[in-house]
């Protein structure tokens, strides 16, 4: 079986940032899909669930509202070190970097009840952690340039 191109990275030198992970057409669209790698792979501790959840439901949320129109997907990698953006369109890095930094600003300053974290909305609505999200949010902004 052919290897996938995300294992072709040498993931003992990948550090935190943003990446474009690949890009591909479908019936006359391209999309790219955008590695937000948080933490260091083998390194730095995994993101645990709760936090990865809540910044999945944030920015997922935030993406849903402001650019309906070029988010297709936001994710937890199964690694646990980041997430995937898929938008629609070819961009780089340094194009969506702005618009990442404005989510993750969003995560880092939210207050209040978290976007489908209710049990009639959520399977897992209990697995949250707003303050590691938010902590995991300025972490990743300061990588960015940002802080």
């Amino acid at each position: 079986m052919k290897k996938i191109t995300s294992f072709t990275v040498d993931h003992m030198t990948l550090l935190p940032g943003i990446y474009v992970s690949r890009c591909d057409t479908m019936d006359g669209f391209t999309f790219t899909t955008f590695d937000l790698r948080v933490t260091r792979p083998n390194f730095e501790p995994v993101m645990n669930t709760a936090e990865i959840h809540t910044i999945e439901h944030l920015a997922a949320t935030w993406f849903r509202n402001y650019y309906e129109e070029y988010d297709m997907y936001f994710g937890p990698m199964g690694c646990r070190t980041g997430f995937y953006l898929i938008w629609k369109g070819k961009a780089s890095a340094e194009e969506i970097k702005p618009i990442i930094i404005e989510c993750f600003r969003f995560i880092r300053d939210f207050e209040g009840e978290i976007p489908g974290a209710k049990p009639e909305e959520c399977g897992n609505y209990l697995d949250q952690n707003l303050p590691m999200a938010k902590f995991l949010a300025k972490k990743y902004l300061k990588v960015l340039g940002d802080e």
